[in-house]
């Protein structure tokens, strides 16, 4: 089995709203995912937490 047909076909990441996020993003989309919806966004009390959606076709 290739390796990227170990990936799962959705995932969702979260986290803070900073680079490290929006680096997980980016890396997910080299990866060959893409965005599935808008990213939601909430505070927490104390930081800006987003969360998106990703889908990768089958190949």
């Amino acid at each position: 089995m290739a390796e990227d047909q170990e990936l799962p076909r959705y995932r969702v990441l979260t986290g803070p709203d900073d680079e490290a996020f929006c680096r997980r993003v980016s890396e997910a989309l080299d990866l060959g995912y893409e965005l599935h919806g808008s990213p939601s966004i909430t505070f927490n009390g104390d930081r800006v937490i987003v969360a998106q959606a990703l889908t990768r076709r089958q190949s």
